[in-house]
């Protein structure tokens, strides 16, 4: 049993550090927070999974559907996901962007549940099936910062 959580924790660390070390600077634009983003390993988003991958994220430009997540492929040429999220609070703004993350092991990818833009207390939380996200919740958080 305790050999079967050190390879969970190991498998863990191993995909913080890849997702790290592979990762460059996110790009953010104040106005709708785009952010691009690389992912070393596939991670889930509600409804699908992402390959390995860059990505750009981004809000709708009118302030009113900021309650969508937009997210693109690496040159913005295909629409890949439009996500629903509710306000997610933190009590301290970094200069980094932020990401999230519900550890579910190593036969499923990681699932993204909140970003955060760089100097921002409020950010986004992924809004999943309720069975998902019940299992998402009870999951080890990680969060993940990812850069300007």
């Amino acid at each position: 049993m305790k050999r079967n959580t050190v390879v969970k924790s190991f498998a863990s660390i191993l995909f913080v550090l890849a997702f790290l070390a592979l990762l460059p600077a996110a790009h953010a634009d104040q106005a709708n927070q785009e952010t691009k983003v690389t992912f070393s390993q596939p991670v889930q988003i509600p409804g699908r999974v992402l390959p390995a991958g860059t990505y750009v994220f981004v809000l709708p430009e009118e302030i009113n559907d900021h309650f969508e997540v937009r997210i693109f492929n690496a040159d913005r040429t295909m629409l890949v996901a439009t996500l629903l999220t509710i306000n997610a609070e933190r009590s301290k703004a970094t200069d980094n962007t932020v990401f999230g993350f519900a550890e579910r092991g190593s036969a499923q990818p990681e699932a993204i549940v909140t970003w955060f833009y760089p100097g921002e207390t409020t950010g986004h939380e992924f809004l999943y099936p309720k069975q998902v996200e019940k299992e998402l919740a009870s999951a080890k958080q990680v969060t993940i910062f990812a850069g300007k």
